[in-house]
């Protein structure tokens, strides 16, 4: 190989070798930054790619998981309210059965009748309290409610409403019953005990749509869980590996430097040939 001062074609190859070393040293020192071994499209167009709809896919299961857990405190309210208006209607039928004794005085129907309209009034005072975030479940303001099931949006559960107000369909028991006499006692009893089996009926239903509700919160919490485990295969560095390799690096980038010290030196010998 002839030499010359001009053009030193071992230095040129230290100096290639040793710029593509720091180049690996770089990417395997970002990788050990950030935990990832696709950090942008650059790294690997594809995988990044498939990784930021993964993301997405996520992003999207946590709004589920939000309206899941929103209409799961709906219904904990509603079952809350529903089991008071079940005991409030134990206590009631406890008042009517008593009115129905033919034997009471007036003044003893009167006070069974005073105990009897305070606690019809707090069942209204449940129903209309039942709400969380506006929605109300018992007060036959609403029908239904449909949340979030799927992160494309397509597919909901629906809360169905159970009007518990007073006259209504489940609580067939009227407002204005009272105990006033015998025959408004016998009349209320009839009323109660298909109210307090209705409501029963009622606070099944609810109960079942709580456990639909639970179920499907942790089948979501399980599917974030697996989506985020498929984003790390993809995109996550292995650190035993990388940290083996910036040590092999390090050493390599180190000779390299001496390699091109070397290489650099070469033209020197020429001075010796013109020496006297």
């Amino acid at each position: 190989m002839a030499m010359s001062v001009n053009t030193n074609v071992q230095a040129m190859v230290a100096l290639q070798n040793l710029n593509q070393t720091t180049r690996m040293l770089d990417e395997t020192q970002t990788r050990i930054n950030t935990g990832l071994k696709v950090n942008g499209a650059e790294d690997n167009a594809a995988i990044y790619a498939i990784a930021q709809n993964m993301r997405a896919d996520v992003s999207a299961l946590s709004a589920v998981m939000q309206s899941v857990n929103r209409a799961t405190s709906i219904v904990d309210v509603s079952l809350a309210a529903g089991e008071t208006i079940s005991d409030l209607l134990v206590q009631m039928k406890e008042k009517v059965v008593a009115a129905n004794d033919p034997s009471l005085d007036t003044a003893s129907r009167a006070a069974f009748n005073e105990d009897f309209q305070a606690l019809l009034e707090q069942i209204q005072t449940v129903t209309a309290n039942a709400v969380f975030d506006g929605a109300n479940l018992l007060d036959g303001s609403i029908t239904s409610i449909a949340i979030l099931a799927d992160a494309d949006a397509l597919n909901t559960i629906t809360l169905q409403a159970e009007d518990l107000s007073v006259s209504g369909s489940i609580i067939t028991l009227a407002s204005t019953a009272n105990l006033s006499t015998i025959t408004a006692a016998s009349s209320a009893l009839s009323a109660l005990n298909t109210s307090l089996a209705n409501v029963n009926a009622a606070l099944a239903r609810i109960g079942s749509t709580a456990k639909k509700l639970e179920t499907h919160l942790v089948f979501v919490q399980k599917l974030e869980d697996a989506v985020t485990a498929g984003i790390g295969n993809l995109v996550d560095a292995d650190l035993a590996d990388e940290s083996a390799k910036l040590q092999a690096l390090q050493v390599k980038q180190q000779l390299g430097v001496q390699a091109l010290s070397i290489a650099n030196t070469r033209p020197q010998i020429i001075l010796s040939l013109f020496g006297r």
